[in-house]
């Protein structure tokens, strides 16, 4: 008795290791048969039981067609079978996406980062009032902010009203406001995690001595 050894190096590449050796089987004996109509009923019992190995698929939108594209491909694209869905062809999944454009104009000071000139875009869109100044104010505030965290020192408020005059191409002056920012120790200002727990900690030690 001779007995024959298969080692994965000499099988066939499966082309969805997910599904196994038995579906990638059964798909090729599907692709042999002759008659049409047995060949369609075999498609779909192969789905059905691919779908019952990826519970998981069921949540996913469109899930009867993302097998049947999983069975095409599965079969190398050469199994002539009717599909409920358009069938996915060897292009479509081959072609490669579009480049995704790279803003090519950054910011002229990055360390206000690319929101900020988001927001005074929008900001300049405003019709003039109240609420544009408002906005402006907050923009502003912010971009002192940014600063402050670039540099650690401190900053005059023309500096942020110049910085702003300039990104908003002069549509965004607020020299003759007559306001002012807030401070940097406002701005700076941080709240260590543990300052309230500290504090309870404390407190119940405080409630807790005894009194002799």
């Amino acid at each position: 008795m001779k007995f024959v050894l298969e080692t994965n190096s000499e099988r066939e590449t499966l082309h969805i290791p997910e599904y196994g050796r038995h579906i990638q089987k059964l798909v090729n004996n599907c692709k042999e048969i002759e008659d049409d109509e047995l060949r369609n009923k075999m498609a779909k019992a192969i789905v059905e039981v691919m779908g019952n190995l990826q519970p998981h698929l069921r949540d996913i939108p469109d899930f009867s067609h993302k097998l049947w594209d999983q069975l095409f491909i599965i079969a190398d694209f050469d199994l002539d079978v009717d599909s409920p869905h358009e069938k996915l062809t060897r292009e479509e999944i081959q072609a490669k996406p579009k480049k995704l454009a790279y803003p090519q104009n950054p910011s002229k000071y990055r360390f206000y980062g690319n929101n900020i000139q988001i927001m005074i875009n929008e900001a300049v869109n405003w019709e003039e009032g109240e609420m544009r100044e408002t906005l402006s104010y907050t923009i502003a505030n912010h971009m002192k902010k940014c600063f402050l965290n670039w540099n650690k020192d401190t900053v005059d408020d023309d500096v942020i009203f110049k910085h702003l005059l300039d990104l908003s191409d002069g549509k965004i002056d607020m020299f003759n406001k007559e306001v002012e920012l807030s401070p940097t120790s406002v701005l700076l200002k941080k709240k260590t995690p543990n300052s309230k727990h500290k504090k309870k900690n404390n407190n119940k030690k405080h409630n807790g001595r005894k009194r002799w």
